[in-house]
């Protein structure tokens, strides 16, 4: 509720270890795999207030690549737990709001410096185990993004308290930004820790106060989230951490009076019913709710025929099949044009055939395991439609296990209808599909690419001619939030790409981005006149 009166430092992105064999980066994380893999269970508790809560419902925590391991266990909790951590963050509201803004400022550039220092190894070892994603992945995800969200968010927060308007002579103009009146909703996915973090901690920066539900494939690492905001000095009650399903949270929190807002990253079909949710008890809200969503995506890749097939090629291995294919900006389809198909398809077979697949703790497997069974059902499901169809070839990959770990080996399929289903369903897993058209159709095949998906995430345009790539760069100006030339469609870094996307993907609200702060707080307008006047007469009046 504060203006700007110092400098912050300034936010720069944190250096990513690139885990090279036999340094001592990969040594120090790897030591802490595996003390992390081998020590007992851990117990997950819920934060609430300045209680760590535990319930009779324990529910496992496993590895994705050894789905036997039994990492830990988290508290189940119910209604009750959700109507306490409301209560607490109601109760740590005012306190927090009325912090100087660069103190709370303070306790999230030391979660930055704990985050990126002594606990980089465990947050990456936690997402390693937890979520499976190997070395780099992890290293770019869990400690540096998250670690960026929090340094840049503070940035950002004080350019927002700087802007101030225009005082005409005898009056002071004041903008006093303020938390919104009431608390916020975090709904955090398991695929990027960093969204995690971010997502309760960009709102409570400026002051609210926040119930969180992450994941329940992603408690293992929100658990050290919970433990870098407590010993960077986040008071009790501003985060609060409950696992519960989601039916606990909306009969809950929807049909609350203090409701604020929904920050949210996850399914466009949940986004969608939460909306109906909030919209259907609107009269009940003290304010207006405000609603941030990131949602789904079926991400392209759109070449023209003057592009280089080893660039192309290389976009899609990448693009397509870094963490499983499970990044909300996932390459999942791809346009090739005739004259390059040959040489693309030569080059990507090779590429995606010498990857090596298995745990993470192998340094050297580039792909590991899917999230969970349902998602290995979900996506198996869409590799054999399209092994079963007249319309689709599987050219590489299309086998998977799950016997001991959830293993979908990356899948190509080539399909000659452009509408076929994983042209347009998101699948969320190793899976890009793949069209080749008429070299002398690009034109006709924007119009194709930009009208066959509800989803308006990130997409790339690989391409030779500046012509064309700023045909391609206005004719999508609406199919993609985040829109690449000459690269993959994925790998934002916050400071840099603001992520977000429209149509079926969100609400674009930029997440590293002073936009998405914006969303968190509610302008006061202050008028101070000095020499107020002492009668209503006007000169023109005479």
């Amino acid at each position: 509720m504060a203006n700007a009166h110092f400098k912050v430092p300034k936010a720069v992105n944190e250096p990513v270890n690139s885990y090279e064999p036999n340094s001592d980066a990969v040594k120090s994380l790897l030591g802490k795999y595996k003390e992390m893999n081998d020590q007992e269970p851990i117990e997950v508790p819920m934060y609430i207030g300045n209680k760590e809560v535990t319930t009779s419902n324990k529910r496992p925590l496993t590895s994705p690549h050894d789905h036997q391991k039994v990492l830990g266990h988290y508290n189940y909790g119910e209604k009750e737990h959700v109507e306490q951590a409301i209560e607490a963050a109601l109760e740590a509201k005012a306190k927090w709001a009325n912090l100087p803004w660069e103190e709370r400022a303070s306790i999230f550039l030391k979660a930055a410096d704990l985050i990126a220092g002594p606990y980089r190894d465990k947050i990456n070892a936690a997402t390693m185990l937890g979520q499976s994603k190997n070395v780099y992945q992890t290293e770019i995800d869990a400690a540096c993004e998250t670690a960026d969200f929090f340094r840049f968010n503070v940035q950002y927060m004080s350019e927002i308290y700087e802007d101030q308007p225009e005082s005409s002579p005898g009056v002071w103009n004041r903008l006093e930004w303020r938390p919104l009146e009431g608390f916020v909703l975090a709904i955090t996915p398991f695929n990027f820790t960093a969204i995690a973090a971010n997502l309760p901690s960009a709102p409570a920066m400026l002051g609210n106060v926040i119930v969180w539900k992450p994941a329940e494939s992603q408690i293992y690492s929100a658990n050290v989230i919970m433990e870098v905001f407590k010993e960077a000095g986040v008071p009790d009650g501003v985060i609060n951490m409950v696992t519960t399903g989601g039916a606990n949270i909306s009969d809950v929190v929807f049909k609350h009076k203090e409701f604020a807002g929904l920050h949210f990253t996850g399914s466009t079909g949940v986004f969608r019913t939460l909306w109906k949710n909030i919209s259907n008890n609107i009269e009940k809200y003290r304010s207006y709710p405000r609603i941030v969503g990131e949602t789904g995506g079926k991400d392209f890749i759109m070449v023209h025929p003057s592009a280089k097939a080893p660039e192309v090629a290389t976009a899609i291995a990448r693009g397509a099949f870094e963490f499983q294919g499970q990044k909300c900006s996932a390459a999942s389809r791809a346009y090739i044009p005739s004259n390059l198909w040959e040489d693309v398809k030569e080059i990507v077979i090779e590429q995606v055939s010498s990857f090596k697949i298995g745990s993470p703790e192998d340094t050297t497997n580039f792909v590991t395991a899917v999230i969970n069974e349902k998602a290995f059902d979900s996506i198996t499901a869409y590799i054999d439609y399209a092994k079963e169809s007249k319309d689709a070839e599987i050219i590489l990959g299309g086998t998977y296990d799950k016997s001991e770990g959830y293993f979908v080996d990356p899948t190509v399929i080539v399909t000659k209808d452009p509408k076929f289903k994983t042209m347009v369903e998101e699948i969320f897993g190793p899976v890009i599909t793949i069209y080749v058209y008429d070299e002398n159709k690009f034109d006709e095949t924007l119009t194709l690419l930009d009208e066959t998906s509800e989803y308006a995430l990130t997409g790339s345009i690989i391409s030779q001619d500046r012509y064309a790539i700023n045909h391609a760069l206005r004719k999508l100006e609406n199919a993609a939030g985040n829109f690449y030339i000459n690269d993959k469609p994925t790998g934002a870094v916050v400071g840099q790409q603001p992520f977000g996307g429209a149509r079926g993907s969100g609400t674009n609200d930029k997440a590293g981005a002073k936009l998405n702060l914006l969303r968190w707080v509610s302008a006061r307008t202050i008028k101070e006149t000095f020499v107020p006047p002492t009668d209503y007469r006007y000169p023109f009046m005479g």
